[in-house]
């Protein structure tokens, strides 16, 4: 992987993806553009990621003025876990571990839950909408294939078939996350987010984390009622530009 001090790489996923060579960096600030710019230059980048905090307005505008285009707004939501635990939903889901010969099932779910999903990757017209929609459904197989031997992948099952999903990871010994979820769309509006909310917070206390973690995309108003009514705040954030060179 080639990078240079500034954090930006090449993304072999994303190149494999979509046939372009491209590179990544998260926390670009105005003073490192030019030094991103120079690797990219030198590494014949066609497509380039970067991401910079919602706050840096400086970096945001430099960006823009060097032919950058914004993509996307990502927010973290943060749920202090010493806090009390949010209201169970009720719902008539019935939630459990993923089992390993139910791979497809969940996929067939990614499938439907994530097509046209409006992150970046949708948001740039040069790239195919096809290749989109298989960037969320490989990172569930991926998250399928690296579960842990405890309840940190479940799904959601009505009328006898799986629904839902969700992942849960720690991140550190303080921080957990509800990193990966989807709810097919003829199942939303059952409480099954709000479910995978309660069961991602009690998760991470057994593993005595202090907080927990989500994103999502700002235009994702649903969601971010269902999280601010779950007593998270939002933290932070970052502005998606992509930079193409050809």
């Amino acid at each position: 992987m080639n990078s240079v001090s500034s954090g930006v790489f090449i993304s072999e996923i994303d190149r494999e993806r979509f046939g372009f060579k491209t590179a990544r960096i998260t926390g670009i600030t105005a003073g490192g553009l030019s030094d991103v710019l120079d690797f990219c230059a030198k590494e014949k980048v066609e497509l380039l990621i970067a991401r910079c905090g919602m706050s840096d307005l400086a970096a945001a505008q430099m960006m823009e003025k060097k032919g950058f285009l914004l993509m996307d707004t990502l927010v973290y939501y943060t749920r202090d876990l010493t806090r009390p635990l949010p209201q169970s939903a009720h719902t008539a889901a019935r939630f459990r571990p993923i089992h390993a010969d139910e791979e497809e099932a969940m996929v067939s779910v990614a499938k439907q839950s994530f097509n046209g999903y409006s992150g970046h990757y949708h948001a740039d017209p040069r790239l195919d909408n096809h290749q989109c929609n298989d960037v969320y459904v490989d990172w569930a197989r991926k998250a399928f294939a690296s579960r842990a031997d405890d309840d940190n992948f479940l799904v959601a099952e009505m009328e006898g078939s799986i629904v839902a999903f969700g992942v849960f990871r720690l991140n550190s010994a303080e921080e957990g996350e509800l990193f990966l979820g989807g709810v097919h769309p003829d199942f939303q509006g059952h409480g099954i987010y709000l479910a995978f909310l309660c069961r991602a917070v009690e998760w991470c206390l057994a593993r005595r984390a202090g907080r927990i973690i989500i994103s999502t995309q700002l235009n994702n108003i649903a969601v971010q009622k269902v999280l601010t009514k779950s007593g998270f705040e939002v933290s932070r954030g970052y502005y998606t530009f992509h930079k193409w060179f050809v």
